[in-house]
């Protein structure tokens, strides 16, 4: 899994931070941009997003290793909070740029949702820890952690819609905003019901 997650990180930073660093490609789909759209802002703000979105992928990977939580707490502790500062920097740089969304307001109302419930997700974990209630933080855990692939699961479910059904792209990109949020949602679940055992041992 981590090698996954290195090579996935390591193809973001080099396609939004070298190749395509103007975002022209992404860009280039979005139909009427807002007034109050400032491209040099907005380009550092998704410089910031992109960097503290593979941070957080990458710390939450790292704890999720059982051999880490077992061997080494405090790194296991201090590793969980840069995931949780991660996730809040995303989720605020989010909210500058959901307004400026690609598909509108829909697209905006459904980022906004996320910027509340990946860090609500994020803050029961760490009650729960709190708490010595071990399970639980786990599994709240996957559920927060699983949000880290939402704008993987939003590229290719874009993809498909508009390759393979044929949908203009901000049809598509709707569809797959509010696609990955389902798959977020429905993916953690399965991963907590098939790992049930596994996870009331760790």
């Amino acid at each position: 899994m981590l090698i996954f997650i290195v090579i996935y990180i390591s193809y973001t930073l080099l396609e939004n931070l070298v190749t395509d660093s103007q975002s022209a490609d992404f860009l280039s789909h979005k139909t009427v941009p807002r007034d109050s759209f400032n491209l040099p802002f907005w380009l550092n703000v998704m410089y910031v997003h992109v960097i503290f979105a593979c941070f957080a992928m990458l710390t939450g990977a790292i704890n999720f290793s059982g051999k880490i939580v077992t061997r080494n707490r405090k790194f296991h502790r201090l590793n969980g909070y840069f995931y949780f500062i991660s996730v809040l920097i995303v989720t605020l740089s989010s909210g500058y740029m959901a307004p400026h969304s690609t598909g509108g307001r829909i697209v905006s109302i459904a980022f906004n949702m996320v910027n509340i419930i990946w860090p609500s997700m994020t803050i029961i974990a760490i009650y729960q820890v709190r708490r010595k209630q071990f399970n639980k933080h786990r599994k709240w855990m996957i559920r927060s952690y699983l949000f880290c692939f939402t704008n993987l699961f939003i590229h290719m479910i874009t993809f498909m819609c508009t390759n393979g059904l044929g949908f203009i792209y901000e049809i598509s990109y709707t569809i797959g905003v509010y696609g990955a949020i389902t798959l977020n949602v429905v993916i953690a679940e399965c991963i907590i019901r098939i790992f049930k055992k596994r996870l009331n041992t760790l």
